[in-house]
């Protein structure tokens, strides 16, 4: 990694969990104005689908601590 432009701090500098608060920021930042970054039809699509299979079978979906065991966070 390099020195960000728009930053002006060397990214590699960092710790990796000020690099990962970072990206949780940013993360934010963007999500606090979802309606700027739209939807294509195809993700929309996408997400309708998944919602429908979720609403017509709940208990086919895994919990957050199962995909994160499945992920590799938990040995």
């Amino acid at each position: 990694m390099s020195s960000h432009p728009l930053l002006k701090v060397d990214i590699s500098q960092l710790s990796v969990a000020e690099r990962i608060q970072l990206a949780e920021d940013l993360w934010d930042s963007i999500s606090e104005q979802e309606q700027e970054v739209p939807l294509s039809e195809a993700q929309q699509q996408e997400l309708d689908r998944r919602l429908a299979s979720y609403q017509q079978n709940p208990a086919n979906g895994s919990t957050w601590e199962e995909v994160k065991k499945r992920l590799g966070f938990f040995r």
